[in-house]
């Protein structure tokens, strides 16, 4: 069931371009990494369908890993309304987290009402090398509250993301993933067989790759 989500969701990121790929043209990311994908899950909340997949894809993992859950918490920007969504689906409460404290008023680092104790399930909409991620969660437990998981759209699997979610105790899903997002590029004729390589070469070493 989960395989045919993961492709699910995959395919419906090429289909409204939230994420593209260019082996041959590649993408300069703001770390200055090259990159033959570059990827924008905001754009699922302009398509309904997608939209929607995603938001019961989200729910449906809640539901099945973790079932006393009482908050969701979105990380900001990116996943503020995928949070929203996917709390309004299960009747629970949501907050989100900032990428730093407000410098204004009550400086806040979490909107919304956290009380301790309160077992928190995290939404993300990608994962990269997991830091921002990782400082969301930090700032949940901070304030005295427990975090089942950590669940986002996609992740590119890098080694360094992997050992930082290890590191700091948080069992991390996610909706699809970049080997499932190939090989659907792949049936869908999106890339070529031979571009294959080059994808799985960049995963390897991006902050190498095409130096």
């Amino acid at each position: 069931m989960m395989e045919n989500s993961e492709e699910k969701v995959a395919q419906g990121l090429l289909k409204i371009g939230a994420v593209k790929l260019r082996p041959q043209e590649p993408f300069t990311w703001a770390s200055g990494w090259h990159s033959p994908i570059y990827c924008d899950n905001r754009k699922t909340l302009s398509y309904p369908e997608i939209r929607t997949v995603v938001r019961d894809a989200f729910a449906a993992v809640v539901k099945a890993k973790y079932p006393d859950a009482e908050v969701i918490a979105g990380v900001a920007t990116g996943a503020i309304a995928q949070g929203a969504l996917v709390a309004d689906a299960l009747g629970l409460p949501m907050i989100y987290i900032r990428s730093k404290a407000k410098d204004h008023g009550m400086g806040n680092l979490i909107e919304g009402d956290l009380k301790k104790g309160q077992k928190v399930v995290v939404i993300e909409d990608l994962i990269s090398t997991g830091g921002s991620s990782l400082k969301a969660v930090e700032a949940v437990r901070e304030a005295g509250a427990e975090v089942l998981g950590m669940v986002a759209i996609f992740t590119y699997g890098f080694p360094v993301s992997e050992m930082a979610f290890k590191e700091h105790q948080v069992e991390l899903t996610t909706l699809s993933n970049y080997n499932v997002l190939i090989d659907a590029a792949l049936k869908s004729g999106y890339v070529k067989e031979s571009d294959v390589n080059t994808l799985k070469e960049w995963r390897k070493a991006p902050e190498k790759w095409g130096v």
